[in-house]
């Protein structure tokens, strides 16, 4: 599976149920989201203003989606939201590239595109620096309609927090050769 194979298969809504953990203050929580991931256009304005911001062309994409979210439990700060995400595959092994993420508010400092690598498993890892947080996130699917992830984030003044999601998609799979292939394979 290729990124842009991982991302097709992404294209939906989903029901996303996150566990998470603050592992210094030793605190738990959980929350209940709706998720709708669709693949943008390489030409669509909002590629061409994240690339223009990491200061890459935007014909080195490989695809680029837009994630919005809605909090249905209203447990956490951020209700609902959206960001747009760009992939640039390395020439030498397209499994693995830049993560483009779109910065929403005003940063005093040059945010790095971050990386992603697709395993062997099919998984993808996100890792993805800003500030002073490191974050690194791994996504599988299960079936064709049930993905997990398993993220954490860590700090530079030691503040760590670990995640534990599983997506539910809503409705069918998107029809596709590559997401039968993908899925009868495990």
């Amino acid at each position: 599976m290729n990124i842009e194979e991982f991302f097709e298969l992404s294209a939906g809504k989903w029901f996303a149920h996150r566990t998470h953990k603050d592992l210094v203050g030793k605190i738990s929580g959980e929350g209940k989201s709706e998720l709708i991931l669709e693949s943008l256009p390489l030409d669509s304005p909002e590629v061409a203003k994240i690339c223009q911001h990491y200061q890459i062309d935007a014909k080195q994409a490989a695809c680029a989606a837009k994630f919005n979210w809605n909090d249905i439990t209203k447990l956490n700060q951020k209700d609902t939201g959206s960001t747009v995400v760009v992939l640039i595959p390395n020439i030498d092994n397209p499994l693995e590239g830049k993560f483009l993420h779109q910065i929403s508010e005003p940063i005093n400092f040059q945010s790095l595109p971050g990386r992603y690598k697709i395993g062997e498993d099919e998984s993808l890892t996100l890792c993805v620096e800003v500030g002073d947080t490191y974050s690194e996130e791994r996504l599988w699917f299960a079936s064709p309609n049930l993905r997990m992830r398993v993220s954490i984030s860590k700090r530079n003044n030691g503040f760590s927090t670990t995640s534990f999601t599983s997506e539910i998609r809503m409705g069918a799979a998107p029809p596709s050769t590559k997401t039968s292939q993908a899925t009868q394979s495990r």
